[in-house]
């Protein structure tokens, strides 16, 4: 081995241990990831940043604001309303639902797919009295396996395309990923809608009211008068021992004390800190007479409310509060702040009344609380404030909403600015990229994507990560690492035989999947599945396909793919519930597509 494939080896190493360790975001690993590279003399510097520019990361991102266009036409919801049955029994709706997950999420990005269709499947779990979660891990699944169907349905599969061309070999058209992905697909969904649901871990009881979500951390204080001002705190564990709620700790003279004596009297203005299901917060707050934190205003609010007008107040009361509750999505800009940190209340008017994350207790203050991707959030305020912060920051509500009126031709617009681009790159008229790119330049024009709100439907982690990964896969190559890597697999594990060396690319790919992006697991595998394919001198479409398939499987862990971590709160799901179902989800998929692999793309 020479020093550059040594170095590669050490740098692609230290990758994957980051992805893994999942302290920093992947966008953030994989710019390290370039620039180790460039330091270490394996990528030129002057074409570190030539990925950026790489066609299938431009497809990336304009088929990312071409799905934001139908999502605000309201196409989808319109096609919601059509298709999924009011009344029919289980299977039935979740056959529904599921498949039109996977059907939206070959033609529009997965995440907007699932974003869009999670409070539609919280709402028919509980008209069919089963919990959240044994509906939403089946349509997180069913759109991750619907990605597969297209060109366009997830990154991967454009990555794979990608590097096909850079080999000599040309772009896999539009449907190239049909035969297979469609199979594979339905063989799934039918599998999710009949049997895997029942499968799913059920953290609580059916037929609950309300969403419920795992238990919320939240902050009452003590009002002057009240009848908890001076009890003990097992006087007020008493009073609440018939409510779902108990006392973790209490803020006293601005100190937090965990696990106080029982013996500690409470007094006005003592902030108490409980843990509580979301219908249980009115019963503690009316049978003791405590006021949610977050609705007491401080000295500065107070004093400018009295500086408002007359008709302000008035207005200001007359106003609707409303509670609701939201999910933080994966590429959210709430990630890493606090309450505190983005002015919640100054900038929208809204208070954050709890917070719930995976079941586990924070000692944390409510207000410093750094969110997290699945994070369930309680929020107080105006309905319309709510639904700008949440479409501000990157947030999901939970409550079924009400379909909104479709405007009828920008309905039309968006869906044939997205069949035209999808139409143009599968009938080989234009490059995928400049399809695309002229797709999201009709939507600006026509107004189903606001010149202000087209650059914010961009996922740039995302494109951050394929645009550092690509010279990275590249350095690979160059050094003679990928062919190395192939050789080994080759003579060690496939031992000459192509079909064992496809399976084990297949297997391989899904592997690093559940445990990194796939994106970026397809980046680092594309070189490798093709090197192998040279040393088998066999048809290098056979391994590439393979790897589209294989990054496209990450249902054993939260942290493979982003609808994964988006159910996680919503769910109460822990990191180990996912193998139940996502097992044998994966087995299938070897089992269907090894034989259509052989058949399809033969060796």
């Amino acid at each position: 081995m020479t020093l550059d494939q040594w170095l590669i080896l050490a740098i692609l190493l230290a990758t994957v241990v980051m992805f893994l360790l999942g302290r920093w975001r992947h966008d953030m690993v994989a710019l390290a990831a370039l620039l180790a590279c460039v330091i270490a003399g394996l990528v030129d510097g002057s074409a570190a940043f030539q990925g950026f520019g790489h066609p299938a990361v431009i497809t990336v991102a304009c088929v990312l604001i071409l799905s934001q266009g139908l999502q605000n036409s309201g196409a989808v919801d319109a096609l919601t309303r059509v298709a999924l049955p009011a009344n029919a029994g289980a299977i039935v709706s979740i056959s529904a639902l599921v498949g039109l997950g996977a059907l939206l999420s070959g033609f529009m990005n997965n995440v907007g797919a699932m974003a869009l269709l999670m409070p539609v499947a919280v709402h028919v779990s509980k008209r069919l009295e089963l919990t959240p979660g044994q509906i939403l891990m089946p349509l997180a699944f069913g759109t991750i396996l619907g990605g597969m169907t297209t060109l366009v349905g997830t990154p991967p599969n454009i990555i794979v395309s990608g590097f096909r061309a850079e080999a000599g070999l040309g772009n896999f058209g539009m449907f190239d990923f049909t035969p297979i992905g469609l199979a594979v697909a339905a063989v799934g969904v039918i599998f999710i809608a009949v049997i895997g649901w029942r499968i799913v871990p059920a953290r609580k009881q059916s037929g609950v009211e309300g969403f419920e979500s795992g238990a919320y951390i939240t902050e009452v204080r003590v009002e002057e008068g009240s009848k908890s001002d001076g009890l003990a705190l097992h006087e007020i564990e008493a009073e609440l021992k018939d409510i779902d709620a108990q006392i973790i700790g209490i803020v006293q003279r601005e100190v937090k004390i965990i696990a106080a004596n029982p013996g500690r009297r409470v007094h006005a203005g003592d902030i108490l800190m409980l843990e509580a299901e979301a219908e249980a917060l009115k019963d503690v707050l009316s049978i003791l007479g405590l006021k949610l934190e977050e609705s007491v205003e401080d000295d500065e609010e107070a004093e400018s409310k009295d500086e408002k007008s007359e008709d302000d107040q008035e207005d200001s009361k007359q106003s609707e509060i409303t509670l609701l509750e939201l999910v933080v999505q994966p590429s959210s800009r709430l990630v890493g702040y606090s309450a505190k940190d983005i002015l919640l209340r100054t900038r929208y008017g809204i208070n954050l009344l709890a917070f719930s994350r995976e079941g586990k207790r924070s000692m944390k203050r409510l207000r410093a609380i750094n969110f997290q991707s699945g994070d369930l959030l309680l929020m107080q305020g105006p309905p319309e404030a709510i639904a700008e912060f949440a479409a501000d920051n990157g947030c999901v509500p939970l409550a079924q909403r009400e379909l909104r009126i479709p405007n009828t031709a920008k309905i039309w617009q968006a869906s044939l600015v997205m069949i035209g681009a999808i139409a143009v790159a599968a009938l080989g008229w234009l490059p995928a990229a400049v399809s695309f790119a002229l797709g999201v330049l009709a939507s600006m024009a026509l107004g189903t994507v606001s010149l202000r709100k087209v650059y914010e439907a961009v996922d740039w982690p995302v494109i951050v990560l394929l645009g550092a990964l690509i010279p990275v896969a590249g350095a690979m190559d160059s050094t003679g690492t990928a062919a190395l890597i192939a050789t080994f697999l080759v003579d060690s594990v496939a031992q000459g035989n192509a079909i064992i060396g496809l399976l084990a690319i297949l297997l391989v790919t899904m592997f690093l999947s559940d445990l990194m992006n796939n994106a970026a697991t397809a980046a680092v595998m594309c070189p490798i599945a093709i090197s192998i394919s040279s040393v088998l001198n066999v048809n290098p479409d056979s391994f590439l396909m393979a790897v589209a398939i294989g990054a496209s499987c990450a249902f054993l862990t939260p942290i493979g793919h982003q609808n994964n971590t988006l159910i996680l709160g919503p769910g109460g799901f822990r990191f180990g519930d996912y193998w139940k179902l996502g097992l044998p989800v994966q087995i299938l998929v070897v089992v269907v597509s090894m034989p259509l692999l052989l058949i399809v793309w033969p060796l």
